[in-house]
């Protein structure tokens, strides 16, 4: 296939009349349009306004896709126990299933082609079949607490790691390797040391299995973790061997010097969610002073209780004007920084290489976005226009790997009325068994 339009490449990038030729799963070349036209000439076309790299969601919650809504207006930990976990302990097998689906068609339609998803404790084998049936690019993993947690959620330590580790051997690399396995223990509040440092054995014992984690979100939990373990959350993490280049950990708003320091001695990765911190009041994470370091920096938009879209281009937006305002500086996250956190951070993030940029050998992740927008016209700087001015709807192609997913506003190869219908019924009976009110329609 030859995709044609404004090409942006790279965060340096943009190739004002070009195309992206695809052969497989793999980019065969870029460049101007018209060349690759003659060299091509037998190619399926197709004409775009846009086209850019598929963006990386370097945290989401797929299973939290249920909750949109029910939990707005909260602190971190009130909205956390009062709410979404009630929720998901409520969660069955089918309506796990009718979440990660819905959570993969929104980002799918928003452009994010790779997700790296926290999950759930339970049936979390779910969500990767969703994953592979979905057609998206994913790192995700089952949830592990094995204490300080509600009934229907809290595990013997012992069994959920041999849950995670039967979930590796059946999920991870399916779908030729699209589909990756992470340890994912919720976060230090609800793991005990035994669990944290059996998450570190687990991921060592599998090639390619990476690890991802909350930390540092909230000042809350850093004081519960400091009372448990006498320590700050991100070195307590380091000491159960919960850091290193494998390792994505969300949020990191509230870190002191020495944990800076060893986020980056350690090449640990960071994912800022800048719209869940400002709604949950958490704070604002230093990303500049993180990039300043050399520390890796994905974005990722967190669940929809918190956030309530999945939409990146919300996300590149908010983390560039915060940091902005943050330092009171205007040239602090300019846009090619910001994307390059949505691209090249998040793959790094999600544990995939040859991802993030349009070029010649790398895997064919591609969106299209239209500029038939009012917000569009005049339309002077197309990178400007990505980070600060697109939403997800105008997203009107997504390519994973060579396959076409999203095409004009129809989901390719799945009933997208269908998953929504389901996740419509589903989220009403699990809100209604957590017993969580809601507004009356």
């Amino acid at each position: 296939m030859l995709i044609a339009g404004t090409v942006i490449a790279d965060p340096e990038t943009v190739i004002p009349d070009g195309a992206v030729v695809v052969e497989g799963e793999t980019i065969a070349a870029v460049g101007d349009a018209e060349s690759l036209r003659e060299e091509y000439p037998d190619r399926e076309r197709r004409e775009l306004d846009i086209v850019a790299p598929g963006l990386v969601g370097g945290h989401v919650h797929s299973v939290q896709s249920l909750g949109r809504g029910i939990a707005d207006d909260a602190a971190l930990l009130d909205w956390l126990f009062d709410a979404v976990l009630p929720m998901e302990a409520a969660m069955d097998a089918d309506a796990t299933r009718a979440a990660a689906e819905l959570g993969y068609l929104e980002c799918l339609e928003s452009g994010t082609t790779t997700v790296v998803d926290h999950l759930s404790v339970n049936h979390a084998g779910e969500a990767f079949e969703a994953a592979v049936e979905t057609g998206i690019r994913a790192r995700l993993g089952k949830v592990l607490m094995d204490k300080e947690s509600p009934e229907g959620l809290i595990e013997d330590t012992d069994a959920a790691l041999a849950e995670s580790e039967s979930l590796i051997r059946e999920h991870h690399g399916a779908a030729g390797g699209r589909v990756r396995y992470a340890v994912t223990p919720r976060f230090a509040v609800s793991c005990t040391e035994a669990c944290l440092r059996g998450c570190r054995d687990l991921a060592d014992s599998y090639d390619g299995v990476t690890i991802h984690t909350h930390a540092s979100e909230n000042e809350d939990e850093i004081a519960a973790v400091e009372k448990d373990t006498g320590m700050r959350n991100v070195l307590w993490l380091d000491e159960v061997g919960l850091t290193g280049p494998d390792v994505t950990l969300a949020h990191c708003v509230h870190t002191d010097e020495a944990e800076r320091e060893v986020l980056a001695d350690t090449d640990t990765v960071v994912t800022h969610c800048p719209s869940s911190n400002m709604k949950l009041a958490s704070g604002i994470a230093p990303v500049q002073d993180y990039l300043d370091r050399g520390i890796t920096v994905a974005l990722g938009n967190d669940g929809p209780p918190c956030n309530n879209t999945l939409d990146p281009f919300t996300e590149m937006r908010q983390a560039s004007l915060l940091g902005k305002v943050d330092a009171r500086d205007p040239t602090r996250l300019p846009a090619p920084t910001v994307l390059e956190m949505a691209t090249t951070n998040g793959a790094r993030a999600a544990g995939f290489d040859r991802l993030g940029t349009l070029r010649e050998g790398q895997r064919a992740d591609v969106i299209g976005l239209t500029t038939d927008r009012t917000r569009a016209t005049p339309l002077h700087d197309p990178l400007s226009h990505l980070v600060y001015a697109a939403h997800g709807d105008d997203v009107t192609f997504t390519m994973v790997d060579g396959e076409v997913r999203y095409d004009d506003g129809e989901h390719v190869g799945i009933d997208a009325d269908a998953v929504r219908e389901r996740a419509t019924r589903h989220a009403k009976r699990v809100v209604d068994e957590a017993g969580i009110e809601t507004a009356e329609l």
